[in-house]
């Protein structure tokens, strides 16, 4: 005779598969209709389930949007984190080099992801209050920030007349990142968003495919840009 116990587990286990593939299936309609095409009736059709069926796991479209939004953005901040904390620590050149590597990987492994959170926006999506992923962008943004705090000791006599000042951010931003970073002058969060400006504008021209006809190798490419960038900061590798 089968135990309740049993029966509850497996219930818990169908459920958390099917919202698995709810979400999957999701961002493959995000991948080939765009956004707007991500619709609980359209996935419902997709699975074989009822309307009825799939909102008894997802309410409302914006809720499933947000379940996404938060498990795209844990992936990337779960992904680049354990790159970061693997380099070596005394080398900044390596650990902003394996941040960028990690970033750009897996983006090429998730572009309806990197799309989802970085591109293309859901029309009509409202997020909760707080954010879709609080915990994880605010972990990417400190990610981001890191890479300028590993670079400022060598990049800092280079941007010594720079005249930002903290009322030139967004407050939300500086909520994040200065309670991390509490020694950061301004000049260095602004040398954060143009860091995070050249890894992101490769990436983003690779992953909606404005590279395809330019470029033999788009990996060659941002690899000489990153090499570049870490030049342009001051920084001599020690590998």
């Amino acid at each position: 005779m089968r135990s309740a116990g049993n029966t509850k587990g497996r219930r818990e286990r169908l459920r958390a598969e099917t919202t698995a593939e709810i979400k999957k299936v999701a961002l493959e309609l995000m991948a080939s209709g765009g956004p707007d095409a991500i619709t609980l009736r359209a996935i419902a059709r997709e699975m074989g389930m009822t309307a009825n069926a799939i909102y008894g796991y997802f309410a409302t479209r914006d809720d499933l949007v947000t379940a996404l939004i938060n498990n795209v953005y844990t992936s990337l901040a779960d992904t680049v984190d354990a790159a970061w904390d693997a380099a070596p620590v005394p080398d900044p050149a390596a650990r902003i080099e394996a941040w960028a590597r990690a970033f750009r990987d897996w983006a090429l492994a998730n572009p309806e992801g990197f799309r989802l959170i970085y591109g293309d926006p859901v029309r009509g999506y409202r997020p909760p209050e707080g954010g879709a992923a609080p915990e994880a962008a605010h972990r990417v943004c400190t990610g981001i920030t890191a890479l300028a705090a590993a670079a400022w000791p060598h990049a800092e006599p280079r941007y010594k007349d720079s005249d930002f000042v903290w009322s030139d951010f967004d407050p939300g931003l500086l909520d994040k990142v200065r309670p991390a970073f509490p020694d950061l002058p301004p000049a260095a969060v602004a040398l954060a968003l143009r860091i995070w400006s050249h890894l992101h504008g490769l990436v983003s021209l690779e992953i909606y495919g404005h590279l395809q006809t330019q470029a033999v190798s788009p990996e060659k490419l941002y690899h000489e840009e990153l090499a570049q960038l870490i030049r342009a900061l001051g920084i001599t590798p020690q590998g």
